[in-house]
């Protein structure tokens, strides 16, 4: 994995929108490490978008429609979420400075979330950035069984419909690997990462404010006519 420190240089919205389009993000060693790094793995996570895997189980909570499932209703909370101690992990990557960068993506609609609410509770979601034809993500949290499952199945089905060709995931832990993550070679994820920049996805192929049910999001996922996307 390729790591170049960067402790104080400035990075912009429109710098780090160019690093994506290169292959690279950044990364912290710690939430208190005012420093980033630039990163590039030699072998990188991805969800093929017409390769999630979704269980009985999960198919069933997700259709169940326990929870409601929102974007970009709120940012901070879904970082602040992301950033927070959990069980197994201490610590996160996330500083301030990835907050401030990340929030000021979200201000240009460059950076999304999928947001799991159980009542007024958030309970689960995600966040990552948006580019052309390619999502990248970078953190998930869940404080309720399978609540960031469910965020990812409405993730992927907003990809799909909105007509993206990658679900970056930077790495692949066992959980991703049980919902479809591959590794694939940094040669191969260019490639992959050339071709969705040639796209225009539509992250509110679903308008914004539409509650959209775990029945149309499953149904999102099936192959269409011309089969599954890669």
């Amino acid at each position: 994995m390729s790591k170049v420190a960067n402790l104080l240089v400035e990075i912009t919205p429109q710098v780090l929108l160019k690093a994506y389009a290169c292959g690279i993000f950044p990364m912290a060693e710690s939430a208190d490490d005012p420093g980033l790094y630039w990163i590039e793995p030699e072998r990188r996570g991805v969800i093929p978008l017409g390769g999630l895997v979704v269980s009985k189980r999960l198919a069933r909570t997700v259709r169940a429609d326990r929870y409601e499932v929102c974007v970009d209703r709120d940012f901070e909370a879904v970082v602040a979420a992301c950033a927070a101690p959990a069980p197994g992990r201490r610590t996160t990557w996330i500083n301030r400075r990835i907050r401030k960068l990340y929030g000021d993506l979200f201000a240009a609609g460059h950076c999304h979330t999928v947001e799991v609410y159980d009542g007024p509770d958030l309970v689960g979601g995600l966040y990552g950035v948006d580019l052309a034809g390619a999502f990248f993500g970078e953190s998930m949290f869940h404080r309720a069984s399978d609540a960031s499952k469910i965020a990812l199945v409405h993730l992927v089905a907003r990809l799909r419909r909105g007509g993206y060709s990658l679900l970056d995931t930077q790495f692949v832990t066992d959980h991703l690997t049980s919902l479809g993550a591959v590794e694939v070679p940094r040669r191969d994820y260019h490639r992959l990462l050339e071709r969705a920049l040639t796209l225009d996805g539509d992250f509110f192929t679903w308008p914004r404010d539409q509650r959209v049910t775990g029945v149309e999001a499953l149904a999102a996922l099936k192959p269409d006519r011309n089969g599954p996307r890669d």
